[in-house]
């Protein structure tokens, strides 16, 4: 593996660093606010989910009981 400088190093990183396209306000808020609708969406699925397990073992344990 070549060996750069540490002078040469930190040019390559300013260099690449440059290169990043940074979002503004408005596309963070959005992203934001996406994120946290994405984790009620996952949060309401999982629950519902649960709840059908929950009734069919009842159902089925219920019935042995």
């Amino acid at each position: 593996m070549a060996r750069t400088n540490p002078m040469q190093f930190i040019q390559q990183v300013r260099g690449e660093v440059s290169k990043v396209v940074w979002p503004n306000r408005r596309e963070t808020t959005i992203t934001t606010v996406m994120v946290f609708v994405m984790a009620m969406v996952a949060a309401m699925f999982f629950f519902l989910v649960d709840q059908i397990i929950r009734f069919g073992l009842t159902s089925v344990l219920g019935l042995f009981g």
